[in-house]
């Protein structure tokens, strides 16, 4: 088979009604009968409940059902199971859900909440990671002990949720040795909101003993298991489908809001809707967590990187929830890049009384990566060499070993470098500048993987020649099911991807799927589908053969048709013969599964990981270039470029699109989206008028080469190329901004005010003392014990 004809331009078939409002999302389902839900949050970020009195509130008008605590009795989580419905007996953070309401309108709904009586005893809350780690803290979690553990090989410990570390050689050698630089940075960065068009919503409805739920979601299946576990029923009782979903970024790889509609529509026996206010989506996002970092190298004067250590503080707020899973990915960003001569790392997910976080686009990398490269800049001027030229020495290349020891395969990082510079190079000279503006340039690497997981595909071969696809992927704005799906079954079946009909996901008629995101869908989603159109596509050429008189092997398909090869125009038409295949022996379909190939770590190298080694690297190079204003410090970006790996570029107008857009998201990050949480444990920014996002004027056309041919286990050697994009922006803004201030930028975003600070020199160096100085004295499983495990 020949797939040249799954590389096209495609254009999203759903653009159209997108951009005409036609598109019906969860948020405009509505149901006859339905009822309209609200939930009571908690006012206080840690406190006791001493009473919860809902008497009053169901006999308010218009009220149908409420549910508490008690309806739901799981407990959910990622690796632990700490994670409950509604706070019970305890609040854990302002926000938490006490009750939930169904009544006929949303304002009925909203005023029995005010009915609910509610008296709470405060508690002392923990804020900061710094304040959660004194040995005299509250514990957020006094009973962690007795949370099921879902993932064996952690470290858990009071407010340390969960512990995850890399030991890879003698690092204490390495520090000791008389001809290395000993440089050490210390960074921290703040939350970001995710601000998807869509909030989360979600209508669901309870018949015949089993719930339908229609949701916002990227994990169908993680909602329908999630859902069952808190309600304690049956996964099987439970279907979800998803409508077209209005953003998601990571905010919608969590359970959110389905359950209490589940709970209220069995409570009431009518359908339910519930979707957050965008102040609810505010002040309770799984924003990207705030971080904490520090990093030691030893480095010799030639540039040789011959031992680094780590420290990496999440804040997962009050639950562990992604930030668990989460902890591994450090050992594959702020350990990526660069080859290292040894190595140990230590990521903790740290309890606090605040709001849960969450994934969020290339999760844990874009802080990590901002880590790594300014680091790695503070390294080169430290040893006096160019950080490009430090860069090309250190990056990852064919045979290296990464972090946990895994064998990387081809030289990608460093063409990829060598093609930035003619990138550059090729660019008009800037015009002369007598502004008064300082202005900065700087070129930074990152490394992402694609987190591949199981996928299934079933493909329907139509009498009409049209092909129907079966997954449980979502379409969550990125176009992959739009385009890359269908090219790939299309080019196997030799048809349109016109021709090519997705249907939406469903867990009752489609296998399992981990969920969208983390740039697995054309990945895994991809080639689970490719083995369902093989199997169609052996089925047809059978019935073609003898059709046609020739063997299944001399033929071809193409342009609709099944030919001979070489003799264009020969045959019969994909649909007389799958008409043909039909009537033989019935309806003609194929299914297929993938998951990941397993790639191998070092043994022993790490503890407490859900990954120990990645399936498919992906390598980002990207080149910024700033104007600071010294007198508003106003940071503007006057060009952007960008390489990245694709393997294979099935779409490359989608794949731009991606890259423009992330690095848009990526600028709000670097420069603008801050979250602060005040005294009293609520989030200060409730909506758009505090909380900055990109506007149109701060967009800037991003140069784009992508770099293919690089080793993929994807199909037809594809990557993911959704989740990379915004990975090194705040890397790269960081830098430029470094290099035109001369100052040391050691935190994002880099708001005006913050960058005045800078210049002013009213900054003082970043000192965390709450990580200790021994990178040992920061685990709680010893040295030996990580080392062994």
């Amino acid at each position: 088979m020949s797939d040249v004809s799954a590389t096209m331009d495609l254009r999203r078939r759903d653009a159209a009604d997108k951009l005409r409002g036609r598109t019906r999302y969860t948020i405009d389902r509505y149901l006859p009968g339905m009822l309209h839900a609200a939930v009571l949050r908690a006012g206080v970020p840690a406190g006791r409940i001493m009473r919860l009195d809902t008497s009053r509130a169901a006999r308010m008008p218009g009220v149908r059902a409420i549910v508490t605590a008690a309806d739901a009795p799981g407990m959910i989580g990622i690796g632990i199971a700490d994670h409950p419905l509604f706070a019970r007996d305890v609040i854990r953070y302002d926000g938490e859900p006490l009750a939930a309401v169904a009544a006929v309108t949303l304002a009925q709904a909203q005023a029995a909440l005010a009915a609910i009586d509610v008296e709470i005893e405060p508690l002392p809350a923990v804020l900061t990671m710094a304040d959660a780690l004194k040995p005299d803290a509250s514990l957020v979690h006094p009973d962690w002990r007795s949370y099921e553990v879902l993932l064996e090989g952690s470290a858990r410990g009071g407010n340390v949720a969960w512990e995850a570390t890399v030991v890879r050689g003698d690092v204490d050698a390495a520090f000791a040795r008389p001809d290395v630089e000993i440089v050490e940075s210390c960074f921290r960065v703040g939350r970001q909101n995710h601000v998807a068009f869509e909030p989360r919503a979600v209508v669901a409805s309870y018949e015949d003993g089993r719930f339908h739920i229609e949701t916002s979601t990227q994990v169908p299946w993680g909602i329908r298991n999630a859902t069952a576990r808190l309600l304690g029923v049956p996964a099987s009782q439970v279907r979800v489908t998803v409508p077209p979903v209005g953003g998601g970024f990571g905010l919608k790889f969590d359970l959110a809001v389905e359950p209490f509609a589940a709970l209220l529509a069995r409570a009431s026996g009518r359908p339910v809707r519930l979707v957050n206010s965008r102040e609810e989506e505010m002040l309770t996002c799984l924003f990207r967590e705030n971080a904490d970092i520090r990093i030691r190298s030893a480095v010799t004067r030639e540039g040789d990187i011959v031992g680094r250590e780590a420290v990496v503080l999440m804040d997962c707020g009050a639950y562990g929830g992604e930030q668990i899973f989460l902890t591994t990915m450090t050992a594959h960003t702020l350990g990526g890049n660069y080859k290292l001569g040894s190595v140990r790392m230590v990521s903790r997910a740290i309890y606090t009384n605040t709001a849960p976080n969450g994934a969020f686009r290339c999760c844990n990398g874009v802080y990590n990566t901002f880590a790594l490269e300014r680091h790695t800049d503070e390294i080169a001027a430290r040893i006096g060499m160019d950080p490009l030229a430090f860069r090309r020495r250190n990056v990852l290349g064919d045979k290296d070993l990464g972090a946990t020891g895994q064998i990387f395969e081809g030289d990608v990082l460093g063409p990829m470098l060598e093609r930035m510079d003619t990138l550059r190079d090729a660019a008009a000279p800037p015009p002369a500048r007598s502004d008064g503006r300082l202005y900065g340039r700087a070129t930074t690497v990152g490394t992402w993987f694609v987190f591949v997981g199981p996928s299934a595909a079933t493909v329907n071969m139509n009498a009409d020649g049209t092909a129907t696809l079966v997954t449980s992927g979502v379409e969550i704005g990125s176009g992959s099911m739009m385009q890359s799906l269908p090219q790939i079954v299309a080019s196997t079946l030799g048809i349109a991807p016109e021709h090519v009909v997705v249907r939406a996901a469903d867990t009752d008629a489609a296998g399992y799927d981990v969920g969208v995101g983390g740039g697995r869908t054309t990945v895994s989603l991809g080639a689970a589908s490719l083995s369902g159109a093989q199997e169609v596509r052996t089925k047809l050429l059978k019935v073609a053969s003898e059709m046609i008189e020739a063997a299944p092997d001399d033929l071809v398909m193409r342009g609709g048709r099944i030919e001979i090869a070489g003799a264009p125009g020969s045959g019969r038409t994909v649909m007389e013969v799958a008409t043909r295949a039909q009537a033989l022996g019935g309806p003609v379909s194929g299914t297929g599964a993938f998951t990941g190939a397993g790639v191998p770590a070092m043994p022993g190298c790490v503890a407490g990981h859900f990954i120990d080694a990645i399936d498919i690297p992906v390598f980002a190079v990207h080149d910024c270039e700033v104007a600071v204003d010294p007198e508003t410090g106003h940071v503007e970006v006057l060009s952007y470029r960008v390489v990245q790996d694709v393997g294979r570029a099935l779409n490359p107008r989608a794949i731009h699109g991606q890259i423009q857009g992330g690095v848009v998201q990526g600028l709000g990050y670097a420069l603008h989206e801050e979250v602060t949480i005040g005294s009293n444990g609520r989030v200060c920014q409730n909506g758009f008028e505090t909380y900055r996002v990109p506007l149109a004027l701060d967009v800037v056309p991003v140069e784009i080469s992508l770099y293919e041919g690089a080793p993929s286990i994807g199909p037809l050697g594809t990557k993911g190329a959704g989740e990379v994009p915004i990975l090194n922006v705040g890397a790269a803004v960081a830098c430029a901004v470094a290099n035109a201030t001369g100052k040391r930028v050691q935190a994002l975003p880099l708001t005006p005010p913050r960058v005045l600070e800078l210049l002013l020199d009213r900054t003082q160096d970043l000192a965390l003392s709450h990580i200790a100085d021994a990178w040992t004295d920061n685990l709680i499983r010893s040295y030996q014990t990580a080392h062994d495990k």
